[in-house]
């Protein structure tokens, strides 16, 4: 007997007495690790956040635009890069020049904008996670992924949930969905990390809603 034959021999005895293969596979894991109110569940979104060394913010809906004013200035981009469906309000005390996305834009040219401002599909709090996929007020791939600074809105708490599984509910598999746990950051063999090798050194969360004021949760 060839290892071939015993090796598919194994395989027929295992599935010997498995029914109904082609139906639904059922799953049993866990959609979220624990209970948590609505509030318990955007700080740990914070927290992890903040692990990932991403800079978390909170604000009101009516403190918005000041404080990516504040964001883009400290900065010190003279232009930043919008989606075409971004609300023009979040954008009203900001002074830096506004550059549009657009399909014919080159990489050299994103390259030299300092800033870029989205909104978000959703964020995962148990992960530290904001996924993008593609809206109107996120623009296409590739403008969250050349600028050097990534401000990143996040409407609490419609826009949270605590796991993937509740994520990937809200979220269509057809979609160019962008996963980001922080800013972009890799390790050589010696573990030495580098930020900024594909994608943002800086990612910017800013968390609106209720009526806390703008706080950092890290710097």
């Amino acid at each position: 007997m060839s290892s071939r034959e015993r090796i598919l021999g194994r395989v027929r005895r295992a599935l010997a007495d498995v029914h109904g293969e082609d139906g639904p596979v059922e799953r049993t894991y866990l959609r979220e690790h624990g209970r948590r109110s609505v509030g318990e569940t955007v700080e740990l979104l914070a927290e992890n956040l903040a692990d990932y060394r991403a800079l978390v913010h909170h604000c009101t809906e009516a403190e918005l635009a000041a404080v990516i004013g504040r964001l883009v200035a400290a900065r010190g981009s003279g232009a930043v890069l919008v989606p075409t469906g971004l609300a023009p309000q979040w954008l009203a005390a900001t002074d830096a020049e506004q550059v549009t996305d657009r399909a014919e834009s080159t990489p050299r040219e994103l390259d030299r904008v300092g800033s870029v401002v989205t909104g978000c599909a959703v964020a995962i709090a148990e992960t530290g996670t904001i996924v993008l996929d593609g809206g109107p007020d996120q623009g296409r791939r590739r403008i969250t992924l050349v600028p050097d600074h990534h401000i990143c809105v996040v409407r609490v708490p419609d826009q949270v949930v605590s796991s993937v599984p509740q994520a990937l509910e809200r979220l269509a598999p057809t979609s160019p969905l962008t996963w980001i746990s922080g800013p972009s950051a890799t390790s050589d063999i010696e573990l030495d990390r580098v930020e900024g090798v594909h994608g943002p050194r800086t990612l910017e969360v800013v968390l609106v809603g209720g009526d806390q004021p703008s706080t950092a949760v890290n710097s």
